[in-house]
C-alpha cells in the first residue's frame, strides 16, 4: 500500500533508519506540526461503518489520536477531540476532521483533573446529543535509565496522566453510554516487553490492559463492549519529545528494532480502532489488538 501522503512505501519494511532526521523536542506530550517528517495520518478507505455515532477521543489532536480522529471521519462519526494544550495541532486536526464532511468539538484541557475528564464527557453529550465510542489515547513518557532516578513527581504524573485519567473519562462517559457502546483504551507493547527506560511508563500500560480486561467483564451484561490497542514504536510527537535526537534517527530500527525494520505511522495503526468501535467487532471484548511491525508477544 502506498499512500500520495506517505514519503516512503509502507509495504517497505526495509526503509532505512536515517527515514527519521535527528531532533528533540523540550516537551510533552509533543508537537506535530514541527515534526519532520510529519506523521502520516490517513491512508483508509472510507466504508462509514460509523455513521452517526459520536466518539470522544483523548490526545486526538496528533499521533495516533488524529489518525483516528480521520478514520472515524471518513466512516460517518461525530468527533470530539480531547487534548492538553497543543493548539495548533488541534486546529489542524479540527479543519481535517470538517473536510472529510464530519463534525469536530475542539475539547481543551487537563485529564488528570476529574472535573476536566467530565467537562469532555458533558460537553461532547451537549453538542452531539449521546456518546457512542470512548477512546481513552493520551499519555506521556520520561526517558530515565535507572528506577533511582524517578521522582515521586514524575512517578505521580505518568499514572495520573496514563492511568487515573482514563478511570475519570469512563466514569462520566458510562452514564451516557448505551448497549452497543465501545470503550477502546491505548495500551503499548511495552506492557508485554517491558522497556528498560520506560520503568513507569510501561507500567501504566501494564495498568491499562489489566483496566480494559476487568473493566469487559463488567460492562458485558451492558453491552458496552470494552478493547484496547498495543501499538508498537509508530512515528508521533512523543517519540521527539521523549528522544535524543540521535535516538530519534533510529527510531523503530536501533535498539528498538522491530521485525519490520521500521516504524509505524499512526495510519497504520488507527484501524485496528476503527474495527473495535465497528459492528464489526461485536463479538470482541477484553481484547488487545497488536499493531506493532511483526513484535512477538503474549495475549
Amino acid at each position: 500500500m502506498e499512500c500520495k501522503k506517505c514519503t516512503y512505501n509502507m509495504t517497505d519494511f526495509k526503509t532505512p533508519p536515517s527515514c527519521f532526521p535527528p531532533q528533540h523536542q523540550n516537551r510533552q506530550p509533543g508537537l506535530e506540526y514541527v515534526m519532520e517528517p510529519r506523521p502520516v495520518s490517513e491512508c483508509a478507505p472510507v466504508c462509514r461503518k460509523l455513521e452517526g455515532r459520536t466518539a470522544l477521543i483523548t490526545g486526538g489532536d496528533s499521533g495516533i489520536g488524529r489518525a483516528v480522529a480521520y478514520a472515524f471521519a471518513k466512516e460517518g462519526a461525530n468527533v470530539a477531540i480531547a487534548y492538553y494544550d497543543e493548539e495548533t495541532d488541534a486546529v489542524e486536526t479540527e479543519a481535517r476532521v470538517r473536510e472529510l464532511g464530519a463534525q469536530c468539538l475542539l475539547l481543551r484541557g487537563d485529564l488528570k483533573d476529574p472535573g476536566a475528564a467530565k467537562r469532555c464527557v458533558a460537553q461532547t453529550v451537549q453538542r452531539f446529543g449521546g456518546l457512542d465510542i470512548l477512546v481513552n489515547n493520551h499519555a506521556v513518557q520520561y526517558i530515565k535509565r535507572s528506577i533511582l532516578d524517578i521522582t515521586p513527581g514524575q512517578l505521580s504524573c505518568v499514572f495520573q496522566t496514563n492511568v487515573f485519567s482514563y478511570f475519570y473519562l469512563i466514569q462520566a462517559a458510562l452514564p451516557h453510554m448505551g448497549r452497543g457502546g465501545s470503550i477502546i483504551n491505548t495500551t503499548s507493547v511495552t506492557a508485554y516487553e517491558g522497556n528498560k527506560d520506560l520503568i513507569d511508563y510501561s507500567a501504566t500500560k501494564g495498568a491499562i490492559v489489566a483496566l480494559t480486561r476487568s473493566l469487559s467483564l463488567s460492562l458485558a451484561e451492558q453491552g458496552i463492549r470494552v478493547n484496547a490497542v498495543a501499538p508498537g514504536p509508530i512515528w508521533t510527537p512523543l517519540i521527539p519529545a521523549s528522544y535524543s535526537a540521535e535516538e530519534v534517527r533510529t527510531f523503530g530500527s536501533g535498539t528498538s528494532k522491530v521485525p519490520m525494520l521500521r516504524a509505524g505511522q499512526p495510519c497504520e495503526a488507527a484501524p485496528c480502532y476503527v474495527f473495535l468501535a465497528s459492528d464489526d467487532a461485536s463479538y470482541m471484548t477484553g481484547q488487545v489488538l497488536h499493531p506493532n511491525g511483526g513484535t512477538i508477544v503474549g495475549s
